[in-house]
C-alpha cells in the first residue's frame, strides 16, 4: 500500500495491487477484477495501536499460559457446538458462508437466543435487515432473547462505539460485506474494506474474549467472497451447505484454529427454525428403495463422525459419440478414473459406449477416497442391472492398478454400520483384521476391486 494518498487498483477475488488497471490478474488469473481504490496514508502509531492487547507485546512462556480448553461456552445447540469441536473458545472469530437463504441469519438467531438466555448480552449488528425484520423472524422460531440487542448499522466506528457502550458477552456481525470504515476511500466489500473490517474485530474479539460471529457472501462457484486473506484471518471458517429441495442443511468446519477441520453438522429445516439432527445415517437412508440396481450404502467420515450414505448409479447407452460421465455430490473427475479402473482390472464391463452418471441421495457432497469403492460397486450393480443385498455397506480406496487399500477409523464405519442394522460390510482386507472379535456384523476384507465384486453379487 502506498504511503501517500493516491489511485491503485486492488483485485477483488486475491487482494493483488497494481499501478494500473488490468485485464487479467497475473496472481489469480481472474478477469476483469481490479478496481479503482483510494491509498491512504498510514498514520504514526499504528504498529503499535495494532497490538492485540492494545499494548506493547511481550514474550509469555509457554508453561505459565492457562488452557482455554475448559472454557468452552455451549451454544446450546449440540450440532453446532460439535462443528466448532466442543463449544465457543472465548476471544475467537467465527466465519459463517452460505447461498442466499440457506439458513445463515436463522441459525445465529437461535445461537444468540441460547447465548442470552444464559445470561450473556448479545449484540446482533445487521447491514441487511432491520430490527422489525430480524424481530419478525425471531418470533416465527420462538425465539424470546432477553439479552439479545439489535444494531441495525453498517458504520464501523458506530458499530464499535455501541460494542464499548454496550459491553456485550458475544457480538453477531450479518454480514461483513455491508459493513464499512469512513477511514478508507472503497465501496462496502472491497478488498480493503473487507480486510479492515475483520481485523478490527480479530483485535477486538483477542483483546477482550469476546466471541464475534461473521456472516459473509459467497461467490458463484461458492466460495466466500471477499480475498482469501478472509479466511485467514478468522479462526474458524464454515460452510452452510444444502439444497433448497431438501429439508436438511449441513454446515461444514473446513478451518478451525480450535477443534477438527472438516467436522460436519447436520440439521433439519422446519418452520421453527433449524432442529439439531442426531442421527444423520437415518436421513440420509430413510427413503432407500429396496431392490435397486445401481444404489449401494456407502460408510463415510466426515469429520469425526461416520456416516452412512446412498450412493446411486446409472448406467446407459450412450447418445452421442462421446458418453458423458456426469456426478452430483461426488468428483467427476475421480469418476472418470474409477471407470477406467474398472474396465482396465475387471473383465466383462466395457463402459465405452455407456453413458454413466452418479448421485449421493441427500445432496451430501462427498469427497474422501474411502467412497471409491461404493462408487465401484454402483456403477457395477447398474451396468449389470444386478440389486445388491439391502443389508450390505461398502467402504474402501481404490487404486490405479485395482487393489483396495485401508481407510482410516474403520472401527467408527463398522459400529455405526452394526447400529443401522446392516449385517455385512465389504472393506479393505487391511482394515478387516481384529474386527470380527469386535462385532456382531460380518466384515469381508478384500484386496482388490475384482474380488469385491465377487463378494457382492
Amino acid at each position: 500500500m502506498a504511503k501517500g494518498v493516491g489511485t491503485i487498483y486492488v483485485c477483488q477475488s486475491c487482494g493483488k495491487q497494481s499501478p494500473k488497471s488490468l485485464g487479467k490478474c497475473p496472481a489469480c488469473g481472474e478477469w476483469n477484477t481490479f478496481v479503482e481504490e483510494r491509498a491512504r496514508a498510514v498514520p504514526k502509531g499504528a504498529a503499535a495501536r495494532g497490538s492485540l492487547q492494545g499494548r506493547e507485546a511481550q514474550p509469555v512462556a509457554f508453561a505459565d499460559i492457562e488452557s482455554q480448553d475448559d472454557v468452552r461456552v455451549s451454544t446450546g445447540i449440540t450440532e453446532f457446538d460439535r462443528v466448532l469441536g466442543g463449544g465457543i473458545v472465548p476471544g475467537s472469530l467465527v466465519l459463517i458462508g452460505g447461498d442466499p437463504g440457506i439458513g445463515k441469519s436463522t441459525l445465529l438467531l437461535e445461537v444468540a437466543d441460547k447465548l442470552s438466555a444464559s445470561g450473556r448480552r448479545v449484540l446482533y449488528v445487521s447491514g441487511e435487515e432491520s430490527e422489525r425484520q430480524i424481530k419478525m423472524r425471531g418470533e416465527r422460531l420462538g425465539v424470546e432473547a432477553r439479552n439479545l440487542y439489535l444494531l441495525p448499522e453498517t458504520n464501523l466506528e458506530s458499530i464499535f462505539a455501541e460494542i464499548e457502550r454496550e459491553e456485550p458477552g458475544a457480538v453477531i456481525v450479518d454480514s461483513i460485506q455491508t459493513v464499512f470504515s469512513s477511514q478508507i476511500e472503497s465501496a462496502p466489500g472491497s478488498v480493503s474494506q473487507v480486510r479492515e473490517v475483520a481485523g478490527r474485530f480479530l483485535t477486538f474479539a483477542k483483546s477482550r474474549g469476546v466471541p464475534v460471529f461473521l456472516i459473509g457472501h459467497v461467490t458463484k462457484d461458492g466460495s466466500i467472497a471477499g480475498p482469501k486473506a478472509l479466511e485467514h484471518i478468522v479462526d474458524t471458517v464454515l460452510y452452510f451447505e444444502g439444497d433448497r429441495h431438501h429439508n436438511h442443511r449441513i454446515v461444514r468446519a473446513t478451518k478451525n484454529r480450535f477443534g477438527a477441520a472438516n467436522e460436519l453438522g447436520v440439521f433439519e429445516m422446519t418452520g421453527t427454525g433449524l432442529k439439531p439432527v442426531a442421527n444423520p445415517s437415518e436421513i440420509f437412508l430413510q427413503e432407500r428403495p429396496e431392490n435397486a440396481a445401481g444404489s449401494v450404502v456407502m460408510v463415510s467420515m466426515e469429520g469425526t463422525r461416520p456416516m452412512l450414505v446412498e450412493v446411486q448409479a446409472l448406467v446407459s447407452s450412450a447418445q452421442y459419440n462421446y458418453p458423458l460421465r456426469k456426478a452430483q455430490g461426488y468428483a467427476e473427475g475421480r469418476l472418470a478414473l474409477l471407470i477406467a479402473v474398472l474396465e482396465k482390472r475387471v473383465k466383462g464391463y466395457n463402459l465405452r459406449e455407456k453413458d454413466v452418471f452418479i448421485n449421493v441421495a441427500g445432496g451430501l457432497d462427498i469427497d474422501e477416497p474411502a467412497a471409491d469403492l461404493g462408487v465401484v460397486a454402483a456403477i457395477a450393480s447398474s451396468f449389470s442391472d444386478a440389486p445388491l443385498n439391502g443389508q450390505t455397506a461398502v467402504f474402501g480406496e481404490v487404486g490405479l492398478t485395482g487393489e483396495v487399500r485401508g481407510a482410516m477409523q474403520a472401527q467408527a464405519r463398522a459400529r455405526e454400520a452394526q447400529t443401522l442394522g446392516f449385517k455385512k460390510l465389504i472393506m479393505p482386507a487391511s482394515n478387516a483384521e481384529g474386527l470380527q472379535r469386535l462385532l456382531n456384523l460380518r466384515a469381508v476384507g478384500v484386496r482388490t476391486v475384482e474380488e469385491a465384486l465377487r463378494e457382492l453379487f
